[in-house]
This record gives structure tokens, C-alpha cells and sequence, in this order.
């Protein structure tokens, strides 16, 4: 791997970041340290993980990190899903990031079945 910001799941993955900070913007302000910070810390630990796997030394320790990467998107996803019955999150919002969240996890398991 010569370089993570090369990979279109990492370039994917970031925009996913802005998207879910501008999503939770309207959350209320007593989330700030509850669900709003803890959706907005996972959604940054996907292409996070997907850098530091791509930093480390060969194939088996990239796929580590990437699974680690889909541990973080389910997180998000369930966070997501809480938002939306809560009804901190808009409903195309919840339908557009949840979109967003499919490609993303499908791009994953792409690049961790080209690395096996």
C-alpha cells in the first residue's frame, strides 16, 4: 500500500465524517457529550483505521485494521438508528447517511477480499 488518501473508501469514509457532523449539528444540546460525540467519534475511527492499516507493514495487518474500520461502521450505523427513533436525526438524513454507510461497507469488504 503506497497510500491511504489513494483509496477511494478512505476519500468515501472522510466526506462520510463531514456528513455526519453537519448531520448531528441540529442534535440537542444536551447530547453534546452523549450520543452527538459518541457517533461523531466512531464515524472518524473508520478512515482513521483504514490510514493506520494502510501504514502498517503488509496485507494481513491492512485487513486487520479494515475489519476494524467495519466494527467502527456498524457502531455508527446503530447510532444512527437510535438517532433516528429519538428523532434527533431527519429522515432523509437517516436515509441518505444510511446509504452512505451501505457503499462504504461494501468498499471494505472489496478491498479486504482483494487483499486475502
Amino acid at each position: 500500500m503506497n497510500n491511504h488518501k489513494d483509496l477511494d473508501v478512505w476519500k468515501r469514509s472522510v466526506e462520510f465524517v463531514i456528513n455526519i457532523y453537519e448531520a448531528t449539528e441540529i442534535f440537542p444540546q444536551k447530547e453534546i457529550y452523549g450520543i452527538t460525540n459518541q457517533i461523531r467519534r466512531a464515524s472518524v475511527s473508520i478512515p482513521s483505521n483504514i490510514a493506520e492499516g494502510a501504514g502498517r507493514k503488509g496485507n494481513v495487518e491492512f485487513s486487520r485494521f479494515l475489519y476494524f474500520s467495519l466494527g467502527s461502521l456498524s457502531e455508527v450505523e446503530t447510532q444512527l438508528i437510535i438517532s433516528q427513533k429519538l428523532k434527533y436525526l431527519k429522515e432523509d438524513d437517516f436515509k441518505r447517511l444510511s446509504t452512505e454507510l451501505i457503499e462504504i461497507r461494501r468498499m471494505l469488504l472489496g478491498l479486504i477480499k482483494s487483499l486475502k
